[in-house]
């Protein structure tokens, strides 16, 4: 069945970006009204993470961009346009910046959650992404007139409201899954402060500790911990490196402190041999060492590859792996402010491999790894259940969308 299409201009009530607040860092509070930034919005799902908040002046100035329930939050320029997702009720009040624009449909023609979902669907993506692209600028953007443009598929209430119903199930349980990943992560740093920070590791009351140091613990560098190896990307202007590509080539922007099964994108074994790109296996531990992504962290779940952003480490003895996850997580600051560079903050290898960490005894590091290699895997088993879920609504959405599966 094919819907009519509407243009979205004709059916909401606001469409339009913020600014940026006048006053630099005197309007930005600790607690306050939240400011909306492409960094906090990803398709479908809304990143708490870098979120900012400013003082009431500053907020009333940007009034007219005053975020209400059920406003639909889209990204226009930058590296990040095109995505997209409902605002979360948690974050108002708010307000966005001038990289962030607010759509608001009209209730009684748009369903601001079957809307959501078809400005995240592979065709509307693709379809905005090649808007933003070029435009006689050297940033990606969208502008308002483009937006009030967008043809939308407009069906009758009832069934926008049952298609949005259907595809809200799965993400109700991608945020279940979330929710029970946050716990565990959560477990596993609450031990590692316990023995490793607050030194309560167990026998720790029979332990003479020097200088800080516990008896029997050593001092070693990464290089002594880890193999270590970074990657390289096939020159693009060689299309058959990437076209039906099988080998998963893994990016720093892919890293979000987990497990990783899949990438973006994929490269051929022309492409491998052809690059500085190297393959390594299942239950590597990689660091992301430039820019905007330096210091996230990921574990292979299969064997892939990466780029030369990424700093690979392959734990040299099994009960330390779990040890060393938890101490890049915990010590990501020293870490990023390790990084040297003008433009942006750098790791590399070199640096990496001597760095100095604390390594407790092997009795205290078997215990701990025994301990958080389940909850490790229980973090990757839920992270695979999302990544499976993703694939299943990401399949069923544009065939809803089109109409091709009555409902």
């Amino acid at each position: 069945m094919k819907w009519d299409k509407v243009k979205l201009g004709d059916c909401c009530t606001k469409i339009g970006s913020g600014s940026t607040p006048k006053g630099g860092s005197t309007v930005y509070i600790d607690e306050g009204v939240a400011l909306i930034r492409s960094q906090n919005v990803y398709n479908l799902s809304f990143d708490y993470s870098g979120l900012v908040f400013i003082n009431s002046e500053a907020a009333e100035k940007l009034n007219g961009v005053k975020i209400e329930p059920n406003d639909i939050l889209l990204n226009i320029t930058g590296d990040s346009v095109a995505r997209t997702c409902l605002v979360p009720i948690e974050v108002i009040p708010a307000r966005v910046n001038q990289h962030v624009s607010i759509i608001r449909p009209r209730k009684n023609v748009l369903d601001a959650t079957f809307l959501s979902y078809y400005l995240a669907s592979p065709f509307m993506q693709s379809f905005m992404l090649g808007l933003a692209v070029g435009k006689g600028t050297s940033r990606n953007a969208m502008t308002k007139d483009m937006i009030s443009n967008f043809e939308i598929p407009c069906p009758a209430m009832a069934i926008q409201k049952k298609i949005a119903s259907i595809l809200k199930s799965y993400d109700d349980l991608i945020e279940n899954n979330q929710k029970q990943i946050k716990l565990l992560e959560e477990a596993a740093q609450r031990l590692y402060k316990e023995w490793f920070v607050d030194l309560r590791f167990p026998g720790h009351e029979g332990v003479k500790v020097v200088d800080g140091v516990p008896e029997g613990w050593k001092i070693k560098k990464i290089e002594e911990l880890a193999d270590t190896m970074s990657g390289g990307t096939p020159t693009r202007s060689h299309e058959e490196y990437y076209s039906s590509g099988e080998i998963l080539w893994l990016k720093t922007k892919e890293l979000n402190d987990g497990f990783i099964f899949d990438t973006e994108e994929k490269i051929t074994e022309a492409g491998l041999k052809n690059s500085s790109a190297k393959l390594f296996e299942k239950g590597c531990i990689i660091l992301a060492m430039y820019g905007a992504t330096i210091g996230r962290l990921g574990i292979s779940s299969v064997t892939m590859c990466c780029n030369q952003a990424c700093c690979v480490l392959k734990i040299k003895e099994i009960f330390l792996f779990e040890y060393v996850y938890l101490w890049l997580v915990n010590n990501r600051e020293m870490l990023i402010s390790r990084g040297r560079g003008s433009a942006q903050s750098n790791l590399s290898q070199e640096l990496i491999k001597q760095i100095e960490v604390r390594i407790p005894s092997d009795g205290v590091l078997i215990k701990f790894s025994n301990v958080v290699d389940k909850l490790l895997k229980n973090k990757e088993i839920l992270e695979k259940q999302i990544s499976s879920l993703r694939e299943a609504r990401d399949r069923l959405l544009p065939k809803l969308m089109s109409g091709e599966i009555e409902v």
